[in-house]
């Protein structure tokens, strides 16, 4: 069962990149007492998303295009968010 931040997440990727493939994986849990660990269990995630709308575009340009998505969530509501993004068939 995931959080209402994980869930917040997934569905602002599935609207932004229609992703053939899409994990939003809490590492929160991990990382319990350690700097960012805000109590609240959503604090570290990792997004493994593949979109043809990577096609072409270098991994940071396809961070940042996660990042934008997400808006306010990454730096300000989570701590810490890892992104593998690839488009289909890489």
């Amino acid at each position: 069962m995931s959080g209402p931040l994980a869930q917040e997440i997934e569905a602002l990727l599935k609207a932004a990149f229609a992703p053939t493939t899409l994990a939003v994986i809490n590492d929160s849990a991990r990382h319990h007492g350690h700097s960012g660990d805000d109590g609240s269990g959503e604090s570290h995630f990792t997004v493994e998303i593949e979109s043809a709308a990577f096609t072409g575009q270098s991994r940071l340009q396809r961070q940042r295009m996660v990042n934008a998505a997400l808006g306010d969530i990454p730096g300000q509501r989570v701590h810490a968010l890892a992104i593998k993004a690839k488009a289909p068939g890489e």
